[in-house]
């Protein structure tokens, strides 16, 4: 089977990482930040006309009729530049919940555990709800993923499998992009009249970014390939893993300088840290693997 995106996939990747530089750069992070505005309706509509939404919609429904292994690779570049928002609930409503396809509804979703909603002040539509419930904010750890408590939590288990894989996708272009943050840096920030790249710590901690990010991009794009449930769970394992510990080592990279609130490692790290949450845990995620390798084992004893 191979993975290797094809050419028009390449294609597909590379027009929304050039459209997403060109419209939600750096300066439009920070702004948000500054601002804590979480979603920009505007940039939504603009996706939402690009195709982001509506890209595994059929095209006889008014979409682009294109399957998650493109999703995959479309989530990774937003992933890559922490573009804020609902967008995999809103992906997941298209042809569900009426304007989310073409970019004028954001849709939010019981996707954490319990009674939490992020970005509910902001939705149009919960996705396991029959309408928006009220809530109360809490405290979140990242400033562009506001949340809300809900006096009863809702069920958006029927989307779980595709929003965990779409989420893990964001993770890796999170976990990609701190390795490009942490190689840049050290081959720029000099001590003792050389690059710190040059250290063989600063080396280690590199290589190892790189290499949980590689292992964390064939599972996702397998699962992509394949929709097998413990196949997402594992891509979605490895992507949290990835991008927190990525972005953990790029802060370490940074030394006191990635501490600070004008380095954007930070702002990876608590993203990654929200998304860890969604769709699937890492304990629900080795739960399902476990139960998986059970039944195997299982089947080959009747067998034998």
């Amino acid at each position: 089977m191979d993975f290797q995106p094809t050419e028009d996939q390449k294609d597909l990747r590379a027009g929304v990482r050039d459209l997403l530089a060109g419209r939600y750069g750096r300066e439009a992070l920070r702004a948000s930040v500054d601002t804590g505005a979480s979603v920009d309706r505007a940039l939504w509509r603009e996706l939402g006309e690009a195709g982001f939404f509506a890209l595994r919609l059929p095209e006889s429904e008014g979409g682009v009729g294109l399957g998650l292994p493109e999703a995959v690779l479309v989530f990774e570049e937003a992933g890559r530049a922490l573009v804020p928002g609902p967008l995999v609930a809103t992906h997941l409503a298209a042809g569900v919940v009426p304007g989310a396809a073409a970019g004028k509804a954001v849709v939010s979703a019981f996707d954490l555990d319990g009674p939490l909603v992020a970005h509910l002040g902001e939705a149009d539509a919960v996705l396991g709800a029959s309408g928006v419930p009220a809530g109360e904010p809490v405290r979140s750890v990242d400033p562009l993923t506001p949340l809300h408590r809900v006096a009863v939590a809702g069920d958006a288990s029927a989307y779980r499998e595709a929003g965990a894989l779409l989420t893990a996708a964001l993770q890796l272009g999170s976990a990609l992009r701190t390795v490009e943050l942490a190689v840049r840096y050290a081959g720029e920030r000099e001590q003792f009249g050389q690059p710190i790249g040059a250290f063989q710590a600063v080396k280690h901690l590199c290589a190892r970014m790189l290499v949980r990010a590689e292992v964390a991009r064939t599972a996702v794009y397998a699962a992509a390939v394949t929709g097998d449930a413990g196949e997402v769970a594992a891509a979605k394992l490895l992507a949290d893993g990835a991008a927190v510990q990525g972005a953990r080592d790029c802060l370490q990279v940074h030394g006191g300088m990635g501490f600070t609130w004008e380095a954007d490692v930070h702002l990876h790290l608590k993203r990654a840290w929200v998304r860890a949450e969604q769709w699937r845990t890492a304990a629900q995620a080795q739960e399902l693997l476990a139960q998986e390798l059970l039944g195997s084992v299982e089947e080959a004893g009747q067998a034998g």
